[in-house]
């Protein structure tokens, strides 16, 4: 569910020329279509009742909306007929056939849905919205798509530890434990202890999706990547100054502070040690669910050890 995806860089490469080449027929920016692709790749991978993605692209058209709902012929490939039953298949490379499993033709035809609505941001979001009929989808795509043109490139799977390693912290693993604080509940998360107003730094490429105050989780902060995954912060003693929503931020980056706020109206802390309560969610088009950080908040932890021991 939170595995890591075995990107190597020849499909990253393979991948920007491909959206590359569609902006340059469609003038549809080339980061919307790898957010897209980006959003549906993830969505395969969370979802076991659609075929994984065979080709470098990650876009799933159901064969009836390829070749449109009325066509007598489900495995239809002639872009004139599937035109004719309204169906969204459709020529991307000039072979002549709109194939469901060859990436051009799957990303053009995605493409070419969207310019029936318009190229700039606001017509872009309207055609997304119309196709997946869902807010968050929209929302995760958008913010792909700020972060792929903030960096210009696809490969942004760096992670960092949330605490400083050199910081005085303990964590185990207490996934699904049940809560000492505040009623009963599982606890979703990893609690990292470490002392008052030690740095909490962002774990990933992603944007600040929630700031703010909760009854339980006090000071807290949501940023979402680039993987679906939504990496949740709380019982912050404070957030980093300039820190705010729709911000895109990266691995390493202040966040804010370890505290022990929560369990009360806003403002309200110590009524337990200073702890990070991380918790790890997956969006899969449908819904959110909450796993396990610990495994990744170890291999992180490694990660880094290791790069810092090569400066």
């Amino acid at each position: 569910m939170g595995h890591a995806q075995t990107n190597n860089k020849n499909d990253y490469e393979s991948r920007m020329e491909l959206y590359k080449k569609m902006e340059s027929v469609t003038n549809i920016p080339w980061y919307y279509l790898a957010a897209i692709d980006q959003y549906e790749r993830n969505v395969r991978q969370a979802r076991r009742d659609i075929p994984k993605a065979e080709g470098i692209t990650g876009i799933y058209f159901k064969p009836e909306l390829w070749t449109g709902p009325l066509n007598p012929n489900p495995i239809d490939d002639n872009p004139r007929s599937i035109q004719f039953f309204n169906g969204l298949g459709a020529d991307g490379d000039g072979d002549g056939k709109a194939i469901l499993s060859n990436d051009s033709d799957v990303l053009f035809a995605f493409a070419k849905y969207l310019l029936s609505y318009g190229i700039d941001h606001d017509n872009l979001k309207i055609g997304l919205w119309n196709y997946y009929k869902r807010d968050k989808t929209v929302s995760l795509i958008i913010g792909k798509a700020k972060i792929y043109k903030q960096y210009g490139r696809l490969e942004l799977d760096d992670h960092a530890f949330p605490v400083p390693l050199r910081s005085n912290y303990s964590y185990k693993s207490t996934w699904g434990a049940a809560r000492g604080w505040g009623g009963r509940r599982s606890h979703e998360g990893t609690d990292i202890f470490a002392d008052y107003g030690v740095p909490v730094r962002a774990t990933a490429y992603g944007i600040v999706e929630m700031k703010g105050w909760n009854r339980f989780g006090g000071w807290r902060i949501g940023i979402r990547d680039i993987n679906n995954n939504y990496h949740y912060f709380a019982h912050l003693s404070g957030f980093a100054k300039d820190l705010k929503l729709g911000q895109i931020v990266e691995p390493g980056m202040l966040i804010g502070g370890v505290g022990n706020s929560g369990y009360g109206p806003p403002g309200t802390s110590g009524k337990f040690p200073p702890h990070l309560h991380y918790g790890m969610y997956k969006d899969n088009g449908y819904t959110e669910w909450s796993y396990d950080p610990f495994p990744h908040l170890r291999l992180w932890e490694r990660q880094e050890r290791l790069k810092t021991r090569k400066k």
